[in-house]
Order: structure tokens, then sequence, then C-alpha cells
């Protein structure tokens, strides 16, 4: 089986807005996040998943700020998430606006290089998937992010925190194209 090109493609289209908006916010805070623990990205994360799955139960919204955004920050936040893994968090910005952009574009395509290769292995299976299952996949990936975290960081035969989030970025990029297909 070969990977149907519009996937990847569907992948870089989702990819633009959340990369603008990563740069845009870059540019008014600077890289503010640098600061944050791991745990606390993996906070932010369940805040966003759980905002999305309320949304998904609830007729009504409170705060007018679409299920979209939220989606996007999974994005986002995903990408800082292994930003921090792998460079450690700081105790000041050490980081430029450039830097940042150049390690979320990394980070973005070994997302997209994952895809490619599950695509190749199960197909395009998340096409049949309903939108609701990507957050609750990716509220059992943040728990079980936090149960490596009290871990410290060991697991005995599980993928690590990194492929956690790899997949919860590609989930979130997965909703950013469905909605975009309704």
């Amino acid at each position: 089986m070969t990977t149907q090109p519009d996937t990847l493609k569907q992948f870089d289209a989702a990819v633009v807005p959340c990369r603008e908006i990563f740069e845009k916010k870059l540019i008014d805070y600077g890289a503010s996040w640098r600061i944050l623990r791991p745990r606390s990205v993996t906070d932010q994360l369940y805040i966003k998943a759980k905002r999305i799955r309320t949304l998904e139960e609830e007729s009504e919204a409170m705060v007018d700020e679409g299920i979209t955004g939220e989606w996007m920050a999974l994005v986002n936040y995903g990408v800082i998430g292994l930003i921090q893994l792998d460079h450690h968090f700081a105790d000041e910005v050490d980081m430029t606006t450039s830097e940042a952009m150049k390690l979320y574009d990394q980070y973005i395509k070994q997302s997209r290089e994952l895809l490619r290769a599950k695509t190749h292995d199960y197909g395009d299976a998340w096409r049949g998937m309903r939108v609701n299952s990507y957050t609750d996949f990716i509220l059992t990936k943040l728990q079980r992010i936090k149960q490596i975290e009290e871990n410290c960081g060991r697991t005995l035969v599980s993928e690590g925190i990194d492929a956690n989030l790899y997949d919860i970025i590609n989930y979130a990029v997965f909703a950013l194209i469905k909605s975009n297909d309704d």
C-alpha cells in the first residue's frame, strides 16, 4: 500500500495556520514557554483537550473561542513539548524567534514523517474515525505521558513521551483536516 499523496498535502495545509499562529505568538511574547517545565506543558495540553471534549459534549460555549483554535493549540503545544523534552526548560527566555521557528519546522517535519510511515502501514484508517475519538485518544495519550512523568521518564516496554506527543500532534492535524472537509 502506498501513501495517498493528498494525506500529506492535507497535513501540510493544516499545519500552515498553526505555524503562522506560533510565529505571531513568538513575536508577541517571545519564547516565554521556554520557562515551562515538561509537566506544565502536559497540563496545558490537557486543558486544551478537555476544553475540546467539553465543547463536543455541550451545546453552547461560554467563551467565544472555537474548537479549531484548540486543535491548533494542541499542534503547537505538542511541538513545544517536544522542544522542551529535547532542550529542557530554561529559567528565562533563551531562544530567538528564528531558533524557535527552526525547531518548530524540524518537529513538524518529523511528525509528518511519522504520519507518512503510519499511513503506509495503516492506510488512511483515521479518515473513518469520528473526530471525538481523536479527542479521547489525545486525552489517553496525556494520561500516559503523566504516568511516564511520574515514572521519571522511564518505561519498561512502552513508547516514551516523545512518541505520545507526536501522536497528539497528528491526531490534532487529523481533526483540522476533517473540519476543513466538512
